[in-house]
């Protein structure tokens, strides 16, 4: 090698060496570049504005480095700040500890002109508006403002920031604000989340111009609508979207449009009001193959959608079509999808062979990890389930699923979660049906008719985490040992178990985890601990026999139910319970006595109050107004006392109170008319006073009005009227007089009952014209006269017809046979008392009920042969009136008749031979008519006292004489059935004395009281002794006059 090129080649190396020590020094001095000064103040001006509860800041002190600082990242050439990213700072999915900062946005955060991505999710801005300025920083890519509490309108200066790629506005509240329609011209967008942020107004079709879009959210916004979808089909690089409770029920083209993206791998569309459409006529030319998640649950679908699923993709991964009109079995399109992962059809009309069910899906029986079929129709014997190997979560629940399970069900050894629960499987369960379930987390085998057999001793292979559920079935006495030993359950439900006695001594220790307790209908006795320190959100433990005072509860509680026990001593005692998200609180039918405590306030978020028939005493405090979110309050069955509280301005959201069986007294206050959303009323059985407020066009949504049994009087308002949404009325036993006020625009309504007040005037035609829907009718004990209107017999589905004791006269319509007739079985739910059999009875409601009673009137005219038609009557009451003529011949065509009281009439003839059919007949009273002839022969016409036909002197043979020799009775019998009259009794004799009496003081003692009274009536005797004297005087010298001549 010559010298020159030696020494070239030296020169190339200490050339190179050089060039990496350049390289190398420029690399190092990048990893030293600082922040600029500028940005470092700008930043911490930014953090002057914020409120760090948690010093979740520190380092933006201790470092020198903004570029070190947390939530900032820098360019490394440049040291300009690029993130700023305080989502750091709480996350709700992970139970962080952190508060999230609150304060205002510093504009120094204009200093970061190169600053491209900013997240400030998850922090508290206190319902301020988004800042414009935002707007001015031109450079950003991201912008993250999810669950950031802001408020007001989304600032149109966001239509500026045109190198967005990232758009999220989620969980905000912009009041109610349109989607702005700038979002459009943000062409660079690929990811757009607007979800839960109370937008409202038409999806603006200028969302089609983001041909970038690859996600899209706008669920939960529920005034949100989309009346045309077809924007959709111009967002070519759509992969994933989400519309999730969007009105879109007049979108009659969304199979079409979101079949268009040809790139979309997730379609939600939950809860959207899908129009149904003939999905059979339309064309899939050119759509979606590439759909793998599929979510359009709680829409009204039907069958027809597996048309369009079909067509639409082959690759589903996930399908939920829960909450829709499914029929039918599983269609054959599932035999297609080898790569199905999840299927939900849970809540729907679907009926098939579980058996054959499966079957249709065992192409996927490789694949499938969730098969929810739960709430439908199938049945059939348990499937055979060897083969999904995969199988995590199976949902069979509430189906009419029978015979046994068998044990080889312990052999799906990935199971988590089986849902067996509301079916009719029987068979004994025994430790082999779990033997290799290890990973098992919920269980839930509730409502079916198994026998359980495991070992006290068994230790079960699984340690369940989410649930156990053995309600309805023979758990107890006591709880078992292996239940026992699933500390880690946050779900346990053993309601209708067998349990007796009083809980093991460290249960509550034992089931520290427990979110959820479900201990009802049991035979549990002894006091409860404190449980304050316990995490259970929702407890029931009602209709057991827990007693003693109310302990103090987890401050996380939402739910307690403990009614039907004996729970006693002061209510005062559950004050110590300091649980501010408390929604539901149930104690009623105990035994709690005294005041009602102040303690209210402290529970604003309750929905839901129960202390009905407990003996609490007192005044109703005015602290209940505090209760706001209050939805129902029922203090119903108690000792209350005092005047009505007149704080229901502040019950803006109740929809149910009861404050029926009281001693409450005074008037109804007027401020019962800020109640504008009350549904049910109910002020019943208590010593209300006074006149009715007319107040009652306030109550649109007003349905059971009930102020019974109170001493309320005076005209019944004429606004009662305007309740067009009424469907009971109840004003009986009350004092209201006057005329009934018209209520032909209530034609909902199913229940008057208006019985013992002081009513006068007729019955209103238009009840049968307009409430034709009428299922009680209740008059009873009122003034009313005039004839029965015809009308009336439009009530067809009438069960309950009471007009008695009334000043009804005329006859009884002809057309009668149409009540009745019609009317069909339906548990309404009604409570109602009626005189039944001669007593009255409260019915806790009155399905296959039927009861007609015009009793104590003065009807006239023969029985129409219509009413033996009705053959569904049950009871019959026309005794007490002037009826005459002959009793229909076909009378024993009632044969459902159970009362049947005729007595007190005119009636005549002979008992029809078909009374011997009314084989059901258990009161019947015919006596004191015109009735002769001999008594028709049957078991129950023979059973009942002699006294059920005496009074009709031709009536003849058992059970009131034991034979018919002669054409009636002796005249002997009459006699003696005469002295039997029921008005000469020993209440008869008693009145009479009771009225002698009476009268005789009213008289002699004001005589003996009033002295000016006295002078009168002695003056009056005198003047009516002489005027007597004088009179008799002339007529005796007349008549001696007359004598002489």
């Amino acid at each position: 090698m010559s010298g020159g090129s030696m020494h070239s080649g030296l020169l190339g190396l200490v050339c190179l060496a050089i060039a990496s020590a350049i390289c190398c020094s420029s690399v190092g001095s990048s990893n030293n570049i600082m922040c600029l000064e500028s940005e470092r103040h700008a930043l911490l001006q930014f953090k002057q504005g914020l409120v760090d509860e948690s010093n979740a800041l520190a380092s933006w002190k201790s470092e020198k480095d903004c570029c070190k600082w947390r939530g900032i990242a820098c360019n490394n050439q440049t040291g300009y700040v690029t993130s700023l990213d305080f989502s750091f700072s709480y996350d709700p999915y992970l139970n962080s500890t952190e508060v999230p900062l609150r304060g205002e946005i510093s504009p120094s955060l204009l200093e970061l002109r190169y600053l491209n991505y900013l997240d400030l999710s998850y922090n508290d801005f206190e319902r301020t508006m988004i800042p414009k300025f935002i707007g001015s920083l031109s450079q950003l890519k991201e912008l993250k403002l999810a669950y950031a509490n802001f408020s007001g309108t989304v600032p149109p200066q966001l239509g500026n920031l045109s190198n967005l790629h990232t758009l999220d506005l989620s969980s905000n509240d912009f009041e109610g604000m349109v989607i702005p329609k700038f979002i459009g011209s943000l062409s660079q967008l690929k990811e757009l989340k607007l979800a839960d942020a109370n937008f409202s107004g038409p999806v603006p079709s200028q969302l089609g111009n983001l041909s970038n879009l690859h996600t899209l959210d706008l669920s939960k916004n529920y005034y949100v609508r989309s009346e045309n979808l077809e924007w959709l089909s111009h967002l070519s690089s759509l992969r994933y979207l989400n519309m999730t409770w969007l009105n879109l029920s007049e979108a009659v083209n969304w199979p079409q449009s979101v079949s268009k993206p040809t790139l979309l791998t997730e379609l939600q569309l939950s809860g959207c009001n899908l129009p149904d459409v003939n999905l059979r006529s339309l064309s899939f030319i050119n759509s979606s193959t590439s759909l793998q998640l599929l979510d359009l649950s709680r829409n009204s679908l039907n069958s027809s959608i597996f048309y369009w699923i079909a067509n639409v993709s082959s690759n589903f991964v996930h399908i939920d079509l829960s909450f829709n009109k499914l029929e039918g079995p599983i269609p054959d399109v599932f035999t297609s999808m080898l790569s199905l992962e999840s299927l939900t059809l849970w809540t729907n009309q679907l009926s098939e062979n579980i058996e054959d069910s499966v079957k249709t899906l065992s192409c996927a029986e490789n694949t499938l990890e969730t098969v929810d079929l739960g709430a439908n129709r199938f049945w059939g014997s348990w499937p055979d389930l060897k083969h999904f190997s995969k199988l995590r979560e199976l949902y069979l629940d509430s189906n009419q699923v029978n015979g046994s399970l068998p044990e080889s069900v312990g052999q799906l050894s990935s199971l988590e979660t089986l849902f067996l629960s509301w079916n009719s499987l029987s068979g004994v369960i025994t430790e082999a049906h779990f033997l290799n379930l290890s990973r098992l987390q919920y269980l839930s085998l509730s409502g079916n008719r198994f026998s359980i057999n495991l070992s006290s001793d068994w230790n079960p292979p699984f340690q369940l985490t989410d649930g156990l559920g053995m309600s309805s079935l023979k758990v107890g006495p006591a709880i078992p040992k292996w239940i026992l030993r699933q500390t880690n359950l946050t779900g346990l439900y053993l309601s209708n178990a067998g349990l007796s006695g009083s809980l093991p001594t460290k249960f509550w220790d034992l089931f520290s985890r427990l979110s959820d307790l479900d201990l009802s209908m049991n035979q549990i006795h002894g006091k409860l601990p404190n449980l304050s320190s316990t995490s259970s959100s929702f407890v029931n433990l009602s209709s057991n026999l827990f007693s003693g005072a109310l302990p103090s509860f987890s401050p996380m509680l939402r739910q307690l139910y403990l009614s039907n026990n004996m729970f006693s001593e002061p209510l005062s005692s559950f004050c110590a319970t300091q649980s501010p998200n408390l929604e539901y609180l149930d104690i009623s039918k105990n035994l709690l006595s005294g005041e009602l405590p102040n303690c209210w306030m402290q529970f604003q978020d309750l929905q839901v109050l129960n202390l009905g028939k407990n003996k609490l005493s007192g005044k109703i405090p005015s602290s209940l107004g505090n209760l706001q979110k209050i939805m129902s309050l029922d203090l119903s069955g108690n000792l209350l006392s005092g005047d009505l509280p007149n704080c229901w301005m502040h019950f803006q959201n109740l929809r149910v109170l009861n404050l029926g069986k009281n001693k409450l007294s005074g008037k109804i206050p007027s401020s019962l008319g800020n109640l504008q959303k009350i549904m049910s009323l109910d002020l019943s059985g208590n010593l209300l006073s006074g006149d009715l407020p007319n107040c009652w066009m306030h109550f649109q949504n007003l349905q059971v009005l009930n102020l019974g049994k109170n001493k309320l009087s005076g005209k019944i308002p004429s606004s009662l009227g305007n309740l067009q949404g009424i469907v009971i009325l109840r004003l009986h036993d009350n004092n209201f007089s006057g005329e009934l006020p018209s209520l032909e625009n209530c034609t909902g309504l199913l229940m008057v009952d208006l019985g013992n007040n002081n009513l006068s005037g007729k019955i209103p035609t238009w009840i049968g014209q307009s409430l034709t829907n009428l299922v009680i009718l209740r008059l009873r004990s009122n003034e009313f006269n005039g004839i029965i209107p015809f009308s009336l017999c439009n009530l067809a589905t009438i069960h309950v017809l009471d007009l008695s004791h009334n000043n009804i006269s005329g006859g009884l319509p002809h057309c009668f046979n149409n009540i009745s007739a019609l009317a069909y079985d339906r548990d309404y739910g009604f409570i109602v008392e009626l005189v039944w059999k001669g007593i009255e009875i409260e019915f806790p409601n009155i399905t296959g009920l039927r009861s007609i009673d015009i009793s104590s009137n003065y009807l006239i005219g023969k029985i129409p042969q219509s009413i033996a038609i009705m053959t569904q009557l049950i009871s019959l009451n026309l005794s007490r009136n002037n009826l005459m003529g002959k009793l229909p011949e076909n009378f024993g065509n009632l044969k459902m008749l159970e009362s049947l009281d005729l007595s007190r009439n005119q009636i005549s003839g002979k008992i029809p031979a078909s009374f011997a059919s009314l084989n059901f007949l258990s009161v019947l009273d015919l006596s004191y008519n015109n009735l002769s002839g001999r008594i028709p022969t049957s078991t129950q016409l023979q059973s009942f006292d002699a006294s059920k036909y005496m009074g009709n002197l031709g009536l003849c043979g058992p059970p009131l004489t034991p034979n018919c020799s002669r054409d009636g009775a002796t005249q002997a019998d009459d006699n003696k059935e005469h002295d039997k009259d029921g008005l000469i009794s020993l209440g008869f004799f008693i009145s009479v004395v009771l009225g002698f009496v009476t009268g005789f003081w009213m008289v002699c003692g004001s005589l003996l009281l009033k002295t000016s009274y006295r002078y009168a009536y002695f003056r009056f005797l005198d003047n009516a002794k002489d005027w007597i004297y004088v009179k008799t005087s002339v007529y005796k010298a007349k008549v001696r006059r007359t004598l002489q001549r």
